[in-house]
């Protein structure tokens, strides 16, 4: 038994979302396929086909951006039936799309993200997320593993440990390019393998990392979604950026999602210890 656990970033070009974040979605091996064909399922329910099929990638930062929000309400709701085959013809023939067509696409890039939240939430996946909330707080060059990952592999080891046969975690990474992926491994390395809690942890999460194309890899393309989403609209305590109304729904669908341990640190005191922190 094993859980995989799927990590993506956004925010790093401080354009497209407020707040650098760190996030993981985990789930179970034996729940992996099925959320995978369930995810298919939906994009041919939503689209018509496969939205990929001609280099168009399902990102958070096109599907949930506001300018699909403002062509999704230029018409009323659209049918499902009706709606699928408007976006299929809008996917087939971009160049000559009509305002029905596009309407149709953009309401179902939102239905989309939406029942793939409720997707992960039907197969119990939670999700782990270290937001970035002072930029100095984290180092741009250190040889050490950065504050939001150690924090993000803390709160999952927490969460492997609570369970009754401890199973162990896999880590799988959106690619990143040659030089940043190796610049990981070695921090990981390192953590795992020369720091007193980085040891302990690697008895449950394996340190070497799995890294995957985005576009060909549905559990990336999941927390994508979470990571976008909780940039622009979770907000606690130092984090009071502008958000989006529009996303609220969305954030409510993560936030079940969420991993609450429960740590005595020191002899007497207990910990509330939740998967999502801010660094």
């Amino acid at each position: 038994m094993a859980f995989f656990l799927f990590i993506d970033e956004s925010g790093q070009d401080h354009h497209d979302s407020p707040y650098e974040v760190l996030a993981g979605i985990a789930i179970e091996d034996k729940e992996l396929w099925n959320l995978i064909r369930s995810a298919h399922e939906l994009e041919l329910n939503c689209f018509g086909r496969k939205y990929r099929e001609i280099g168009n990638e399902i990102k958070a930062r096109t599907f949930l951006k506001r300018k699909t929000f403002r062509l999704a309400r230029q018409m009323p709701s659209i049918s499902l039936p009706e709606r699928t085959a408007l976006a299929k013809r809008a996917l087939d023939n971009g160049a000559t799309v009509t305002k029905a067509e596009l309407t149709a696409l953009s309401q179902a890039k939102l239905d989309y993200a939406k029942r793939l939240l409720e997707l992960c939430q039907s197969y119990s996946c939670k999700a782990f997320v270290s937001i970035i909330g002072d930029e100095k707080s984290i180092p741009a060059d250190s040889k050490m593993l950065r504050k939001d990952y150690v924090y993000l592999f803390e709160r999952f080891y927490y969460f492997l440990e609570d369970k009754y046969n401890q199973p162990r975690g896999v880590v799988v990474f959106d690619e990143l390019d040659k030089s940043a992926s190796h610049l990981l491994l070695d921090q990981m390395d390192k953590y795992f393998k020369k720091t007193i809690k980085g040891r302990h942890r690697a008895g449950l999460i394996i340190p070497e990392p799995f890294f995957v194309h985005s576009d060909l890899t549905t559990g990336i393309q999941i927390v994508d979604f979470i990571a976008y989403i909780m940039s622009w609209n979770f907000r606690i305590g130092s984090l009071n950026k502008e958000s989006r109304g529009e996303l609220n729904e969305y954030l409510e669908l993560i936030k079940p999602m969420r991993y609450l341990a429960r740590r005595k640190i020191g002899p007497d005191r207990e910990f509330l210890i939740w998967s999502v922190v801010v660094v």
